[in-house]
């Protein structure tokens, strides 16, 4: 697989978790977070989209907005292709 690395989150000081990427195939995501282990926040979610047993819900900070948003744009997904 051939991940293109678009951002940490700016607190990790270069280590650890969250970062996002892109799958230089076929566009796609790839995020990698804090898993929500919050069995109010998983029934929220569940609710409304059922969480299978190979299925992880990630929390990406607020302040990574701005990276998400550059993985989002059609610069980096034309990047991509």
């Amino acid at each position: 697989m051939a991940l293109r690395f678009v951002g940490i989150d700016p607190n990790t000081g270069d280590a650890n978790c969250p970062s996002v990427w892109i799958d230089e195939r076929d566009g796609s995501f790839v995020i990698q977070g804090w898993e929500v282990v919050d069995p109010e926040e998983r029934a929220e979610i569940a609710a409304r989209s059922a969480i299978l047993e190979h299925e992880r819900i990630v929390r990406i900070p607020a302040r990574m907005r701005d990276i998400l948003l550059e993985a989002c744009s059609a610069q980096a997904v034309d990047d991509v292709r």
